[in-house]
């Protein structure tokens, strides 16, 4: 599932608008997982990584929200980790300008470029307006947000996950970049001196 979400797009109703952004980067958290939230115990909080498939799970961090699915029999899930905005016939222009209002940069001057208004998890959610409060736990509705199915399969690599804490990364592979918006991730696994085999991994493509 972290894999099939690349290239899909997430829109978010808001204000009379449907705000886009297409998926770039996600992070697996599956079963005996050291890092997954789920291996630290079932909580009220955690409760949704056990709930049906497609259920949201927000969590709170230093840096803001963070939005994941349930995926698989639980307690798994896919964290979205990061995208581009989308302007087309649903998420007109006015719809990205809205996104920028809504993740303003520190000092308050700058604008954030398009293509990094969403590279990091909590990024996404301020562009989208999402909160915990809102939508942990919760399925996606179509009248106010959903995933859109992506009409082609991107090329993806495979990276290690980020911002583990040494003692729960058993350095799993799990974390997968659309390779062609990899400047748009949160880190670029193919930045300059990045090697194959070692800092990325190509992942052959299959029929969609």
């Amino acid at each position: 599932m972290a894999q099939d979400l690349i290239g899909c797009v997430l829109r978010r109703r808001l204000d009379g608008l449907w705000l886009g952004v297409r998926i770039v980067e996600t992070e697996a958290y599956g079963l005996n997982d050291p890092a997954s939230h789920a291996y630290l115990g079932r909580t009220p909080s955690r409760e949704p990584m056990w709930a049906p498939p497609g259920t949201i799970y927000m969590y709170h961090s230093r840096a803001g929200a963070s939005l994941n699915v349930s995926c698989g029999t639980g307690p798994e899930a896919v964290l979205i980790k990061a995208g581009v905005p989308v302007v087309d016939a649903i998420s007109p222009k006015a719809a990205l300008a809205a996104m920028h209002r809504l993740n303003p940069t520190r000092d308050g001057q700058s604008r954030r470029t398009d293509r990094r208004l969403c590279a990091g998890q909590t990024l996404l959610c301020r562009s989208l307006g999402l909160t915990v409060a809102e939508w942990t736990g919760r399925q996606f509705d179509p009248d106010r947000f959903y995933i859109g199915a992506r009409r082609t399969r991107p090329r993806i690599v495979a990276t290690l996950r980020l911002g583990i804490r040494p003692e729960r990364d058993d350095g799993r592979r799990s974390r997968y970049v659309d390779r062609a918006l990899a400047g748009s991730a949160t880190s670029n696994p193919l930045r300059r001196g990045a090697v194959a085999g070692r800092d990325y991994w190509e992942i052959e493509p299959n029929e969609d």
